[in-house]
Parts: structure tokens; sequence; C-alpha cells
């Protein structure tokens, strides 16, 4: 048989565990958990370790005591055989109730689990070293996780579900992806809930019953309710446990960048329980891990009230930034400069937080979550009418409004008298907003596969992507992969994201402002001309020149054109005027 390997973004190869390595994950973990009742300690368990669950687990980690004593769960007092595998463990159960000791220094120890896929298995390895298995530009980041894992020592990460057993809590952070058949029609999609639904039933298998379950990931309204609590509760049955799941909901609402610690331990949260137990049992514990005092918790009645906060919270920005697409259109039409337009407004104060959408938004809520909502209302909850016009409609507008970028790549390449066939086009910005990394749904990747399908040569540059994993992985999860909605896309799996500036300026056709890095925001005209050596197409995406900078182009003979920037026009003849 030939040896999988899970390859990690530095390169390193990881062999993926055996069965005997399995053995011996879980008696290394367990004796871990015994040190760590010992001492009093919660044992957490994060499911899913990626851009949230990565985080949290070190958050939680990191937890110092806030009360005099704190609710521990004693060990179980069944002594379960050691997994040879992920199979469930033996249905017996402890019921052994609640007792209080006083409260450690650290009260939380943390185990952040990840599936041994050659995707991800790399993560475990990484962050039981103390490194971060996701790149962040928030400086806290690394020194948090570091100090838990080899200071604190109240972190560590596995590869078994068997840790599973040892949970008086575990947090649900497992990736939950809306599959878009065709670009632009949301409606022809679908949630894919296959590995999440496969997570509660693992969970159902293997935790004692008095364990809470906090779902985190962002679900369909009504996933809590009617997917996850029968389908454990039958697993609970199927095991002779009597009591029902302690399952809660309380979703973040983490943002990339160099706020990203505070965005989860220093911001409102909003959460609610199945019954009356899991609701107490999920506001007790965001008390202890996040910062409540100043950030108060919202706690609803029912978790599809819980649910729908979050996919409406995303929704609403989804479409107030739709709304701009129509009218930076309208803007380029009849010589109107959006941008300024949208600065004059943010005078008033109701206004003041009116966003230019750029390229397209992305990340990886705002273009999936409002699907969500419109999926459920079908195959969750079982309506047939068709309630939802707006959501979609911004959905759609949203996904596809890269497409106008690349027109306006064409059409300025055009005016030169050049096609774009075989143009040298500089995308300057991979990441899907300013000074992040993140390139999930990015508006640059779409605008980069509609002018590679035109047949642009394609560059890329940006201070905080070492690898665009897009384009990397393109040929893989094929459902989810947006290349499938162009073609001449083979030729972007060799797609290098560039360092030097200047290296990558040489002698390109288009330059493509696509994103607000703070790096482009004060770019010398005279300087990239001089790099690219000749006149140049330039494409502002996101607002960056101002009039200044957009006349210093024109007069060294480029053509210049902008999301609504309908206003070039007039600079244009005023720089003729004055020559």
């Amino acid at each position: 048989m030939t040896k999988q390997f899970s390859v990690s973004p530095d390169g390193t190869k990881y062999p993926l565990p055996t069965e005997e390595d399995y053995k011996r994950e879980f008696e290394r973990v367990k004796a871990l958990v015994e040190e760590a009742r010992q001492k009093g300690q919660e044992i957490v368990v994060v499911m899913g370790l990626g851009f949230v669950g990565s985080v949290m687990a070190a958050i939680v980690a990191d937890t110092e005591s806030k009360l005099p004593s704190t609710i521990h769960h004693p060990p179980s007092t069944i002594n379960h055989p050691p997994s040879t595998s992920h199979h469930p463990p033996s249905t017996t159960h402890d019921q052994s109730p609640m007792t209080y000791h006083p409260s450690p220094q650290y009260p939380k120890f943390v185990i952040g689990m990840q599936r041994p896929s050659t995707r991800s298995y790399w993560k475990i390895p990484l962050l039981n070293r103390g490194i971060s298995p996701v790149k962040a530009e928030d400086p806290e980041v690394e020194p948090m996780i570091r100090r838990c894992v080899l200071e604190k020592k109240t972190l560590t990460a596995s590869f078994t579900y068997d840790v599973l057993t040892l949970a008086d809590v575990v947090i649900v952070d497992v990736q939950l992806d809306y599959a878009k058949k065709d670009l632009g029609n949301v409606r022809t999609g679908h949630v894919e809930m296959t590995a999440l639904e496969e997570s509660f039933d693992i969970i159902a298998h293997h935790i004692k019953p008095d364990c809470l379950v906090i779902i985190e990931t962002t679900v369909a309204p009504g996933t809590t309710e009617q997917i996850a609590y029968p389908a454990m509760k039958k697993v609970f049955r199927q095991r002779g446990i009597t009591t029902d799941p302690l399952l809660a909901h309380s979703y973040e609402r983490v943002m990339p960048g160099r706020e990203y610690v505070a965005s989860i331990r220093d911001f409102w949260r909003v959460c609610s329980g199945v019954n009356e137990e899991a609701k107490k049992r999920v506001v007790k514990f965001l008390n202890e891990v996040i910062n409540t005092e100043k950030f108060p918790l919202t706690v609803l009645d029912r978790p599809i009230e819980s649910e729908t906060a979050k996919v409406v919270e995303n929704s609403y920005r989804a479409t107030i930034l739709a709304f701009m697409d129509e009218w930076s259109k309208f803007a380029e039409q009849n010589g109107v400069d959006i941008i300024k337009v949208i600065k004059a407004i943010k005078m008033r104060p109701t206004h003041n937080n009116m966003i230019f959408p750029g390229p397209g938004i992305g990340g990886y809520c705002l273009p999936k979550d409002g699907g969500l909502g419109i999926w459920a209302y079908r195959h969750i909850l079982g309506f047939e009418n068709d309630l939802f016009k707006i959501t979609p409609l911004a959905i759609d507008i949203n996904d596809t409004r890269a497409l106008h970028a690349a027109q306006l790549v064409r059409d300025a390449l055009r005016n030169m008298g050049k096609p774009i066939a075989s143009a040298e086009v500089l995308v300057l910005g991979a990441s899907y907003r300013e000074d992040v990394g993140d390139t999930r749904y990015s508006g640059s990747e779409i605008l980069i596969r509609r002018l590679a399908e035109m047949g642009a040569e394609i560059r890329v540059h940006d201070p905080y992507v070492d690898v665009w994993w897009e384009f990397r992985n393109q040929e893989s999860y094929p459902e989810n992969n947006r290349s499938l909605f162009f073609r001449n896309q083979k030729k972007l799996k060799d797609l290098e994201v560039l360092k030097d500036l200047n290296t990558a300026l040489r002698d390109i056709d288009a330059l493509v402002l696509a994103v607000r890095h703070e790096e482009y925001l004060n770019l010398n005209p005279e300087e990239i001309i001089k790099h690219a050596g000749k006149p140049i197409a330039v494409i502002d995406c996101f607002g960056i020149l101002d009039d200044e900078k957009i006349k210093a182009y024109l007069k060294l003979g480029c053509e210049v054109k902008g999301l609504g920037r309908g206003h070039i026009r007039r600079l244009k003849e005023q720089v003729k005027s004055s020559e």
C-alpha cells in the first residue's frame, strides 16, 4: 500500500497515521487529560482546526480563572479500552454529577481535533510544536499558540475521534460549504451537509451524556434543532442513554487581519440552547472564555434564532454592497465619481458605514451565508413558496461583479489598440480584503479567471499571500471549484504570487489595482511606468487613485478606467486641453 502524506504550505510532508498510531495517540492524550483533571481543569475539544477553530482553541486554552471556583467534571469511572481506530467506543456511559473544585489558574485544557486527511493532517504536528496552522496578520496569534502549547501546556492537537470520550465541552468548527452550480445563480446551489452531519454522528457516539456540544460553525437555520439534535438523540438512545444531548449554538464573528483574536475574544456573542440546561451551560462557558464584561452576551430563546441572526447579519452586509454595484455602473455611464459621492454621503452620521464593494465581495462568509437561509427554507424547514427575492439577487450580483472589472481591462487595452489575448496583465492583490492574506472567495479570483478565459497572461502580486491555494488545488473538490465556470483555466494551476513589485511590473500591458493593500495606496505613476517600460492600461477597482494620480497616468500616455469612476473621461479632456 502506498504511503500517503499531508503536505503543509511550506512543502513539508507528514505521513498519515497508521492503525498503531491511533492507539499510541489516544494513550498520549489520555495521559495529558488525566494530568489536567488532577489540576481541576475542564476538558474542551475543538473539532476543526481551520481559520476559526485554531484560534478559538488557543483562546480557550489561554483562559485564566475569573472566579474563585469553577465547575469541574470528574473523570469517568468507566475505563474505556484504548481504541485501535476511530470507531465508536463502548456504549457504557458515565452519569456522575458535576462537582466543584478550587479553580486552577488555567481552568481549561484544550484538544484541537482535526481529521487526518491528506488536505489537513499537517495542522496537527504543526500545532503540537507551538506553530499556528493558520497564517495570521494579527501579532497575537503566534505567541498565544506557542504559549499555550509549550509554556502553559493547556493545548494539544490530535487526529483520533476517541479524544471526544474525554471531553466536558465540544466546540464544533467544521467547515460548511455552499456549492454553487452556476456562477450568478445561487438558487441552483446546495449546502454540503455531509461532513457536518458525519461530525454530529461521531460526536454522539463518543461523548459522555453530560458533555456540552457548542456548534460554532455558521449553519443553515434549523440545523441545530432539526438535524443535529434528533440525530444525536437517536444515537444516545442506541447507546442506552436516557438523557437528551446538551446542544447549543453560538456563532463567531471572526475577522481575519490584525484584529483576528479580538474579533473572537473581545466581541459580542449571540447564543442559545436546545433546552434550558444547554442554554445555561453555554452561557457559563462563554462567560469564562471570552470578554463578556465589555461585550455582553445576547441569549436568544432558540438556536434557530441564533442561526438566523448570523445569516441575516451577513446577508444584510452583502445586500448593501450589492446595492452599490448598480450605482457604481450608473456612475461610470454618467460621468460621476462614485467614490466622491460615497464620501459626501458618509458625512451624515447615520450613513458613515457605507462601503464601496470593489471587484466583488469575498471571504468565507458573505458570498455564501444568504444561500444557507435560502436552501434551509426549502430543504430543512420544508417550505415550497418562493419567499426570497432580495437575498439571492444580492448574492448573484456580488458573485459576478468582478466580470465587469475584467471588461474594463479589456476595454482599456482596446482603447490603446491592444487585444486582451496575450496581453500581460498584472493584478495587484489576491486576498479578499485589504491587509490580510485570506484569499477565500476573493473578487480577484473571478477577475483573473475571466481574464485567463479571454486569453490574457496573468501575473499576481500580493505582500500578504505566499501561495494562492484556490488555483494550486483547482482540480480538487470540483463541486466548489470556481474554475468550472470558465474555460482556459489549466495554465492558472502554476500561478505564482510575486513578491518583488518592480520585477512584476516589467513589460506589462495592464495594471489592475484589485485590493486596497496599504502598499498600493501611494504608488508613484512615474515609477510604475518606468518599471513597465511603456504606457499601460491602468484599472482601479477600489477607488485607490485620486484625481491627481489619474491625470498623472493620463499624461504619461496611459489609458485609465475604474469601477464607478465615470469622471475619468472628464479628467482625460482636461489633460488633453492642457497639452
